[in-house]
């Protein structure tokens, strides 16, 4: 029979969460190192199959991955994915692309699942190795057919609360239980043109291959939101109900919620937000559940004004994406760097760039997508289509991106307008943290780098632009975690 979770002693309540920034931006080193100081370090869970993949491919520098793969519950496993993929001399030479992975279907896919829950395992064990502090796992709603091995993997590591954003993670908290339980599990994809979601079911036992991991431990879920109304809705319901929330207005990096009613643009071509897309906290605290903020909040007096707003605290990416420990490869940081404490960079909230339909942030640097010559040049291909959405057609289900070709996204029934300036986030995140896809005739897939529009902490977290470090970020905060008119979430 499956054991139930266990119920560990409940760890003290972070005031910080470092948000989780993919693809691997904030990655096990990262995490880890925030989760020393006694806060939520995060990894981004987003695309782990591929990233190990790559990791190995590149022949594993300090072993990391080999180290985390011989933890695995099932060996077998493990073994098999490194003789698909390790090179121990590195990735091919000249301009041989690196090997490709298997995709996530509706209809199933064993060898993808596994990849996945392994490449979620590795980076959540790695981060949660050799301290005692908490480590948590961002997820997007919107890539759904992951959402299932990957946080079987993350919770086979030992992860302590798991993160879902874009899109609405109802079907979250009862995945968490059932997946810790290692109980048959439904995710209901939602197919366009049917009327009722897919059941796509995914069964942990049988992935084990009949091992017994032991009792696992249920996570805790913390849904990120942009309003208290999608809250609210969460909350009312045991079954939908988190353990949390994390409260994200427009202001943070990567994707964030379109603005309430009829999108309008400023001269920039940016969304503009009004007064009700700010999130009303006395309505999140009559909620009863912890709530952080998140968004433009890296400073001490952010973090006091958050908790004396009834806020547990609050979440920061942005100053860690650019901290030494950050998954993002150096030459571009310095670049950020550079250019933000020069005042020269720009940072634009694309309406619609990303093909998950929600504006996303891009720092425009040279030799990223940001540039349109350089999104011009690159060869429209789909080779990873994380961001792929199921839709039934004449022949049955197809998948399609609008990043894709744009021949093939009209095929599949969508329009040449709306794949107008959509730009492939899973292979360009992918190379701005070193694992570029290699292509035909030496070219390799540009970055595309995402932060946060507000880049005012920098000049007082390090005012000789020398680097800093995650224990830099978290001290520099911490000013701010103890406030008079504020409960002090440690004692929660």
């Amino acid at each position: 029979m499956p054991q139930p979770p266990t119920n560990a002693p409940a760890a003290p309540r972070p005031w910080l969460i470092q948000g989780g920034m993919g693809v691997g931006v904030s990655g096990w080193r990262l995490a880890r190192a925030v989760s020393v100081t006694g806060q939520l370090g995060v990894v981004s869970g987003t695309a782990m199959d591929v990233v190990l993949a790559r990791v190995l491919q590149s022949g594993d520098p300090g072993g990391h991955a080999r180290r985390a793969l011989a933890a695995f519950p099932v060996p077998e496993l493990a073994r098999d994915a490194l003789e698909r993929y390790f090179r121990a001399d590195g990735p091919p030479r000249g301009t041989a692309p690196l090997r490709a992975t298997p995709r996530l279907r509706a209809s199933g896919g064993a060898q993808a699942e596994v990849l996945t829950v392994l490449g979620n395992f590795v980076e959540v064990w790695l981060a949660k190795e050799g301290h005692d502090g908490v480590i948590g796992i961002n997820y997007l709603e919107k890539i759904q057919l992951a959402t299932a091995p990957a946080m079987f993997g993350a919770i086979l590591a030992g992860v302590d609360h798991v993160l879902v954003g874009a899109g609405v993670p109802g079907q979250i908290p009862a995945l968490a239980t059932r997946l810790a339980r290692c109980e048959p599990s439904v995710t209901r994809i939602a197919v366009e043109g049917d009327a009722e979601p897919l059941d796509h079911l995914f069964d942990p036992a049988a992935l084990l291959a009949g091992r017994r991991p032991g009792p696992l431990r249920r996570p805790q879920v913390l849904a990120i939101v942009s309003l208290p109304v999608l809250a609210a809705y969460l909350a009312r319901d045991g079954a939908t109900r988190p353990d949390g929330f994390v409260i994200e207005t427009s202001g943070a990096g990567g994707h964030s919620a379109p603005p309430r009613g009829p999108m309008s643009l400023d001269a920039a071509g940016e969304p503009v937000y009004g007064p009700r897309d700010h999130p009303d906290l006395t309505k999140m605290a009559a909620l009863g559940l912890p709530f952080w903020l998140a968004g433009g909040q890296a400073s001490p007096e952010a973090v006091a004004a958050a908790r004396a707003r009834g806020a547990a605290g609050v979440q920061i990416g942005s100053a860690f994406a650019l901290c030494e420990e950050s998954g993002m490869a150096r030459h571009l940081r310095e670049e950020l760097l550079g250019r933000a404490y020069a005042g020269t960079l720009t940072v634009r909230n694309d309406p619609a760039a990303s093909p998950a339909s929600f504006p996303f942030k891009m720092a425009e640097l040279p030799g990223t997508v940001s540039e349109p010559e350089v999104a011009g040049a690159r060869r429209r291909v789909c080779d990873l289509g994380f961001l792929r959405t199921p839709v039934r057609g004449p022949r049955g289900l197809v998948y399609r991106c609008a990043a894709e070709p744009v021949a093939a996204y009209v095929r599949k029934g969508g329009t040449a307008a709306d794949a107008e300036g959509k730009r492939c986030l899973c292979n360009g995140l992918l190379a701005t943290i070193g694992l570029a896809q290699r292509r035909p005739g030496g070219r390799t897939e540009p970055p595309l780098v995402t932060i946060g529009k507000d880049l005012s902490f920098l000049p007082r977290l390090s005012p000789d632009a020398s680097p800093y470090t995650a224990a830099d970020v978290v001290e520099w905060l911490s000013a701010g975690a103890v406030h008079p008119e504020a409960p002090d979430p440690l004692s929660l």
